[in-house]
């Protein structure tokens, strides 16, 4: 495939410096290869011995790590923050990746789980093999993606159990440093690094960021953070908890929402909204240690108990000021943006099969899993531009080669035909020939059509190219 079809690579491959240039040849090599199998295991990608054997050796070599593959596409998304405007929304959330081993200990261990009975009636724990990865998504306010801001995988050696260990040490009296909570503000000043206008970047999370020393690092950076509450902190003079407090406060307003049940149905429920400024205490074991803090805690309720499904509860936690109901819904459309990176997380999972990797180290599968991000974001951020700017120019997103296959493969339907082509105009045949029906009633196209649908214009286009090349 010639380097000028795949410009979306010349801007997120830009950034990588390896040691050797050979090692930025392969990477760009393996994700177009991969671009164009989605779903498919790394020979079947590489179609023969000599680049599969390349590409486990690039994967496997001491000179290649995750921030090597990804420093390019980090580059590209501070590019992309910067042409912005308005807030940067970074989302942050934790994923888990398994893998069925015969010898984990190559990969290491993420958790113990509830695997049944025994014949006895007694429970069995089984260990999970596999890696654990905490991921930093930046998006815009309208929820597209600029791309991943911060990345850090790990695994445990050895498993202990959350549970074992609360019962011989108070989990608020250890230093973050000496927890995995630490990942949480490690990715935040990554994050902020990157983007480099803190007072733009909204840090978004959910119960676990719940974090005492998160809040004092954002103050500490000039940045600003909106997570879910999980604590029942202390308030004001210490005699008092913020639940105690917000008990005194009248409903400032009701605001209704959008929800799905567990089997899919849509419905709408009306949430009550009370706010309020409150003096935050550290916990009573770092009091010495860390400042309190004015924070604002949004509490949004819904009145009545649904019948198919979870009643709405969220206590949000931030430091910005919310001084009307316009701006406690602000907040709460922003917490509502954290499902993108779990979104991000799906197709990581489900679109590139992430969990269906057969190598055999840590180590191999790390950086994988660092090429899978990159063309995880490519298809998400495809997605989200149909929704979000659909009138912009094609270009913005295809090559002049890709929207001459598209207008040649499918066919304009009813008035389009005679309208200006617009991005969504082309996206949207990207995913028909993924399977999207495009009936007038239909939803945007989701990630899954896209991603198919991809996959089959990259294989179109590696022929086309081939073809041009033989018979001119």
């Amino acid at each position: 495939m010639d380097a000028g079809t795949s410009s979306w690579l010349d801007d997120e491959l830009a950034g990588c410096d390896f040691a050797d240039e050979r090692l930025g040849q392969r990477l760009r090599k393996l994700l177009e290869r991969m671009e164009g199998a989605m779903e498919q295991s790394l020979p079947l990608a590489c179609q023969d011995w000599a680049n599969t054997k390349a590409a486990y050796r690039f994967l496997g070599n001491d000179r290649v790590s995750e921030a090597e593959i990804l420093r390019g596409h980090f580059q590209a998304t501070h590019s992309r923050g910067a042409a912005s405007d308005g807030i940067i929304l970074v989302l942050h959330d934790t994923t888990e990746f398994s893998y069925q081993r015969k010898r984990a200990d190559a990969v290491g261990l993420t958790c113990r789980v509830n695997s049944g009975k025994d014949k006895a009636g007694r429970f069995r724990m089984h260990t999970v093999c596999g890696l654990l990865m905490h991921s930093s998504l930046a998006v815009t306010t309208e929820g597209l993606p600029l791309g991943l801001s911060a990345l850090k995988f790990w695994t445990r050696k050895k498993f202990k159990g959350t549970a074992a260990l609360k019962r011989k040490v108070n989990p608020t009296r250890i230093p973050i440093e000496c927890k995995e909570s630490i990942r949480w503000l490690e990715s935040l000043r990554q994050s902020t690094q990157l983007l480099g206008e803190p007072e733009r970047c909204v840090h978004i999370g959910d119960r676990e960021s719940d974090i005492y020393e998160l809040f004092c690092t954002a103050q500490e950076l000039g940045t600003h953070f909106l997570v879910r509450a999980c604590v029942d902190r202390l308030a004001g003079d210490g005699q008092h908890t913020i639940a105690d407090e917000l008990k005194e406060v009248k409903v400032k307003g009701r605001h209704q929402v959008e929800v799905r049940s567990r089997n899919g149905e849509v419905s709408h429920a009306v949430v009550e909204l009370r706010y309020r400024r409150i003096q935050v205490l550290p916990p009573i074991g770092k009091q010495k240690r860390y400042p309190a803090l004015s924070l604002t805690v949004i509490h949004a309720r819904e009145r009545r108990k649904p019948r198919n499904r979870a009643s709405i509860d969220w206590k949000l936690i931030t430091d910005l000021p919310v001084r009307s109901r316009a701006e406690a819904v602000e907040k709460l459309r922003w917490y509502a943006m954290r499902w993108k990176v779990e979104l991000f997380h799906k197709i990581l999972k489900s679109g590139c099969r992430a969990e269906d990797a057969r190598l055999r180290t840590a180590e191999r599968l790390v950086n994988l899993l660092s090429l899978f991000c990159i063309l995880s974001w490519r298809i998400f951020w495809m997605t989200m531009l149909n929704r979000v700017v659909p009138d912009e120019s094609p270009r913005l997103a295809l090559t002049a080669l890709e929207i001459n296959l598209l207008d040649a493969l499918v066919q304009d339907k009813g008035p389009r035909s005679r309208r200006r082509k617009t991005l969504s105009h082309d996206l949207t045949k990207i995913a028909r020939i993924g399977g999207y029906l495009a009936r007038g009633h239909d939803p945007p196209p989701g990630n899954t059509v896209m991603w198919r649908g991809l996959t089959r214009l990259m294989d179109i286009e590696l022929g086309a190219t081939i073809g041009a090349r033989i018979y001119g």
